[in-house]
């Protein structure tokens, strides 16, 4: 018997009447279970089959045979349909893509053709498809990212053919377990690799096959960057192109803390100035046409107009996922203005994230999917809510009462994204930038008004060599953005660190953000109560008391809030300033040589330092061990019994391998590292866990490494 046939036996009132009373807002809802099948294929630690996700066939058809008999049990079944074609997509696009292949460890004689092109605040990089290293090889069907040397005098163009001497390594794996994947990232978008050209780049052969726009985008960056030096230079262009690599580290921090770095991010804002110049120019151009005008219209022409302008816009800048989003809606916002409905609707959003998601399951695991549909969605709920007060009345509003709206609406704009985003800033950045609407009141103006335009119209200009003038009046308008950045991001306590939102918490209050922002009745406000769920469970996340990186050069212990470095030479300064936001701390400091720090809770010899737990009792013990000599190896002393530190705690974190057996502690040593990744320990109960633990065996995981000879010593098992 199909579960509609029982509902409609036996219904529950309350839910009855509630969903009666929006039945047109129950469609909304398949994007959001679309989007919860994506998640679900991430969640196991093995590769799930692709037939699990088909079970969306009987309850389609389940769903179809109930339409007219219980409509709310077949948008029940509706929905797990959709959450199972979620699931289907994520495994479909995932078995569709190429396998990561095994990079040389050295230096290569590495030849591709140039598809991407990006300005660096010190040279190019050059994205290179068809890339090959050694003779007779047959290219991968994957991307390689080289940054060239800064002194390189070569200007390769995309579609030209290269050769260079380079170091390649494979995308980096998670800084600890739990962190963002790199690895999982560069494996849906196609990437095997980066690195750097150790000598200059040869151009082969030119003029050959590169994506569409490719070549302009990188004409366009290079003219707007001679004619605007340094940082503004670097901004405008990422405006009008959508790279972001040019731009200088101070100023993009400046940016990230003063709130405005989602300006850099072409999205909605900016095809919304593109398509709404185009759409006046183009709608005033044919009222000068009466005859045109009076017989065939001007709005459904603009409409059109503006419409390919921003398909152009979304191409040039590379269809990045918040493009992909605004172009989704602005074609359905066209349609329905050709057509005379209302165009901002929930049901446009709903579109552009299926949209999204059948081109791109795995953009919903990003920052850019997930704050840039949460802006969105916050600002169509506002304006439904508010809609009846804004437009209640006939009669003109006074001059003042308009100025008011205006500035009133720019600032509850940037209060409701601002708001909206804050909860996934947190749980990718780990900052709170405090000041943001200020510098968005400031900002967002002098951008519409002044620096799109400007940019817009050097854009058109360019043919003609004639877009000095307009370039320069943009960079006074970026100038102008960077001042306000730099001025908020000053001021006291601009951006606080904070620790990580754990994913689960964010999944609660996205949740009960939907629910909050998808209803209209009052039952909405229900929404608020996972959302405060979310935010209160935050405080109850445990922290990992200690960490140990993947090349075993770096170590940390986390003592209420503050962490306590151990480095080795040669650690990775991104894998700590990865550390420090997982643990909201804004700067670490060094474990000392000898002594105590954190209270008396962390001990330090030259060869040891001890984390007690709360109790006082000893939890972890890192050994630090001295080198040998140059030229000489460690001495063999497995076979003569366990490490004489084996037993002092329960356990043992090594930058050298231990060792001989000890039972008595868990060891995570340079073996253990280099086996399974980063390792992280909590304690209550004492547990370690591996990167490779975390995250499983899924096709973006590297297998683990095998020794290069026999005789390999025993690897130190972990949990």
């Amino acid at each position: 018997m199909f579960p509609c046939v029982q509902m409609q036996a036996a219904p529950q009132p309350w839910v009855i009447r509630w969903l009666e009373a929006e039945p047109g807002r129950l469609a909304l809802w398949l994007p959001v279970a679309l989007g919860v099948g994506v998640l679900l294929y991430f969640v196991p630690r093995f590769e799930p089959p692709l037939w699990w996700g088909l079970c969306a066939l009987p309850f389609t058809a389940a769903a179809l045979w109930c339409r007219s008999r219980a409509p709310l049990g077949a948008w029940g079944l509706a929905l797990l349909a959709s959450c199972a074609a979620g699931f289907t997509l994520a495994a479909w696009h995932a078995g569709r893509a190429a396998p990561m292949p095994e990079l040389p460890r050295g230096a290569m004689a590495l030849t591709g053709t140039v598809i991407e092109l990006d300005p660096l605040p010190g040279g190019l990089r050059l994205t290179l498809a068809g890339a090959a290293w050694a003779e007779g090889m047959e290219p991968i069907a994957r991307l390689i990212r080289v940054r060239l040397r800064a002194n390189d005098p070569a200007r390769p163009e995309p579609g030209d053919r290269v050769a260079l001497r380079a170091l390649i390594r494979p995308p980096s794996a998670p800084a600890y377990p739990g962190a963002w994947d790199f690895q999982r990232a560069a494996f849906f978008d196609g990437v095997a690799g980066s690195g750097f050209a150790l000598g200059p780049v040869e151009i082969t052969a030119q003029g050959g096959a590169s994506p569409p726009l490719s070549a302009l985008r990188a004409r366009i960056e290079a003219r707007v960057m001679a004619a605007l030096p340094g940082a503004p230079g670097a901004i405008a262009a990422a405006l009008l192109t959508g790279g972001q690599s040019g731009i200088p580290p101070a100023e993009m921090q400046a940016m990230r803390d003063s709130g405005l770095a989602h300006l850099l991010s072409v999205s909605g804002l900016h095809i919304a100035i593109v398509m709404g110049l185009v759409f006046a120019l183009v709608r005033g151009g044919l009222a000068l046409w009466p005859g045109f005008a009076l017989r065939f219209g001007t709005k459904p022409w603009a409409a059109l107009a503006a419409l390919a302008a921003g398909g152009f816009y979304m191409v040039l800048t590379g269809s990045q996922v918040p493009m992909q989003r605004s172009f989704a809606m602005a074609a359905l916002v066209t349609l329905a203005l050709l057509v005379g409905r209302r165009a901002l609707s929930p049901r446009v959003l709903a579109f552009a994230a299926v949209a999204v998601l059948v081109i791109q399951p795995a953009a919903i695991l990003g920052p850019s999917f997930q704050m840039s549909f949460a802006a969105v969605l916050a600002l169509i709920a506002g304006f439904e809510a508010a809609r009846p007060w804004l437009m209640g009345g006939t009669a003109p509003r006074p001059l003042w009462q308009r100025a008011g709206l205006l500035l009133l609406g720019t600032v509850l704009t940037s209060v409701l994204a601002g708001l909206a985003t804050t909860p996934f800033g947190l749980h990718h950045f780990g900052r709170l930038q405090v000041y943001g609407v200020a510098a968005n009141a400031l900002a967002v103006p002098l951008t519409s008004f002044l620096v799109m335009p400007a940019g817009m119209l050097g854009l058109l200009l360019m043919p003609f060599g004639a877009e000095g003038p307009a370039l320069t009046l943009m960079g006074w308008g970026v100038a102008g953005i960077l001042a306000v950045a730099q001025a908020v991001a000053a001021w006291p306590g601009a951006a606080l660190a904070m620790a990580p939102l754990p994913a689960a918490s964010l999944a609660v209050i996205a949740l009960g953000f939907c629910w909050l922002c998808l209803w209209r009745e009052r039952w909405r406000l229900l929404g608020l109560l996972p959302m405060g769920l979310g935010l209160a469970s935050w405080g109850w996340a445990s922290l990992p008391v200690a960490l140990a990186a993947s090349d075993g050069r770096l170590f940390a212990f986390q003592v209420a809030g503050e962490v306590f470095f151990e480095r080795r030479p040669g650690a990775s300064r991104f894998i700590g300033d990865s550390w420090l936001r997982g643990f909201g701390d804004e700067a670490g400091t060094p474990l000392p040589v000898e002594g105590e720090a954190a209270g008396g809770r962390i001990h330090c010899t030259p060869v040891t330092c001890l984390l007690r737990d709360a109790a006082g009792a000893p939890a972890v013990l890192l050994l630090r061990p001295t080198p040998p000599p140059r030229g000489q190896r460690p001495a063999a002393d497995f076979r003569r019994g366990p490490h004489p530190a084996c037993g002092t705690a329960p356990i043992l974190l090594s930058p050298e391998p231990v060792r001989g057996d000890c039972p008595a502690s868990v060891v995570v040593d340079r073996f253990s590292v280099w086996r399974d990744g980063a390792h992280a320990v909590w304690l209550d109960p004492p547990r370690v866990v591996s990167d490779r633990a975390w995250r499983g065996e899924r096709p973006w995981v590297p297998p683990r490494p095998t020794p290069r000879g026999v005789g390999q010593e025993p690897m130190a098992e972990t949990e």
